[in-house]
């Protein structure tokens, strides 16, 4: 039978650690001694939660590794992850104690294959943002009005014209001194750089551009270099990053107080606020206009009124006034009298129809009138009528009028009336 080794803790110089402490000393020894770096890998079961972070997994044909990416860092402009997708990360490694896993925070993403330029590029925005160089709080305000503007760009090149063109379409009314510097190439960060200390120490600039037309990553290289991304925080004049087309992003644009999208939106930011003021001018203009007419108007207005009432009452108006009422008090009595003798000749004429319709002649008429249409009502209905219309009276010898045949008997004689005679006759 075997026998279990002891372990005594008795005299050991290790105390015993917790869980929590013993993940605590691993998160400090993985945190402290791997550094910061870029990781190659595929993504696979990506997940985007609701509030804003990303989780994927890394994995090679080796092993795989768990990755974060919180809100702050996902939600900087850049290509959609998607399960599948190869790329390389940049972020620094962290332990998780509740799970006691361990995981990448990633602070940015390109998809491999991008180049050197763009991994760079995103390191140095990374430490440059970690040393607070883009902090809002280091923004100065621009001026809403400023006279004297500096540009700093290649002088022969499209961007000073689509500037000056929007300035000049737009009225504004200040001055810009385009300060030469070359925008691409070997040496021209530098020159740009030396512009700016030139355009601070004149000290005559309320407004500081930098600025180029679009181009590639490599194109508008000098604007992602270190001494002038510096340079360009460190400017004690306001300063607007003009560089590029609208999707172009360089460092000086994070560095700068403002981003333009392109140079001829820095020409209509500087030129907004005069415009601005231009329309309010134009407005009071108007308004003032407005006002002064309407005073002078409603002057006038008062002066004829004036006029009339001293017209109204001026000694020949009242006498014409006089006149005027004489003559319609004459017009009035004259219809008055017309209306009241118009009135009596209808009652004169109401009278005669009353008295001729009360008058007993009239009366004779009518009842002998109705005495007649009596007369002729029993006409048509008397014997005579009746045997005028083709019927006859059978009467027996009697004279009397025979109604029924019941009551008659065989040799009876009778007496026929016709319309124009009787004729006997007996009954077979």
């Amino acid at each position: 039978m075997k026998r279990t080794k002891e372990i005594s803790l008795e005299g050991s110089d290790d105390r015993v650690a917790t869980v929590g402490e013993f993940t605590r000393r691993i998160k400090t020894l993985l945190e402290t001694s791997i550094q910061p770096c870029w990781v190659r890998g595929e993504i696979s079961n990506l997940r985007k939660q609701a509030s804003g972070h990303v989780y994927f997994s890394l994995k090679d044909s080796e092993a795989q590794l768990s990755a974060v990416m919180f809100r702050g860092d996902a939600s900087r402009p850049g290509g959609v992850l998607r399960d599948g997708q190869q790329v390389l990360v940049y972020g620094e490694i962290s332990v998780y104690e509740v799970r006691g896993q361990y995981q990448l925070i990633v602070r940015v993403v390109v998809e491999d294959g991008v180049g050197h330029l763009q991994q760079e590029f995103e390191a140095l925005k990374l430490r440059l943002a970690e040393e607070g160089l883009f902090d809002l709080q280091l923004k100065q305000e621009l001026p809403t009005m400023p006279s004297t503007v500096a540009f700093i760009t290649s002088p022969t090149g499209a961007a000073v014209q689509d500037f000056m063109r929007i300035l000049i379409r737009r009225g504004w009314r200040g001055r810009v001194v385009v300060l030469p510097a070359k925008v691409q190439g070997d040496g021209a960060a530098a020159e740009i750089t030396a512009m700016l200390e030139t355009a601070q120490e004149l000290g005559i600039f309320d407004l500081i551009v930098i600025g180029r037309g679009g181009g590639s990553l490599e194109d508008l290289w000098a604007f992602n270099e270190e001494p002038l991304v510096r340079a360009v925080a460190a400017c004690q004049v306001p300063i607007i990053s003009a560089v590029g087309h609208e999707i172009d992003f360089t460092l000086s644009d994070f560095a700068a107080d403002v981003r333009a999208e392109t140079p001829s939106a820095a020409a209509e930011l500087i030129s907004s606020h005069f415009v601005e003021a231009l329309e309010r001018v134009e407005r009071a203009r108007e308004n003032m206009s407005g006002r002064l007419l309407g005073r002078l108007e409603s002057a006038r207005s008062q002066l004829t009124h004036a006029g009339s009432r001293l017209r109204l009452l001026s000694p020949s108006t009242q006498v014409e006034q006089g006149y005027l009422r004489l003559d319609d008090h004459a017009n009035r009595l004259a219809s008055a009298l017309r209306s009241g003798v118009q009135d009596r000749r209808h009652q004169l004429a109401a009278s005669r129809s009353e008295l001729v319709r009360l008058s007993p002649e009239i009366r004779v008429q009518n009842e002998s009138h109705r005495l007649l249409s009596l007369w002729k009502r029993l006409q048509s209905v008397s014997p005579t009528s009746v045997l005028k219309r083709g019927f006859t009276i059978v009467r027996d010898e009697q004279g009397e009028p025979v109604s029924r045949r019941a009551g008659l008997s065989s040799g009876q004689k009778l007496q026929t009336e016709f319309d124009d005679g009787i004729l006997p006759v007996r009954v077979e």
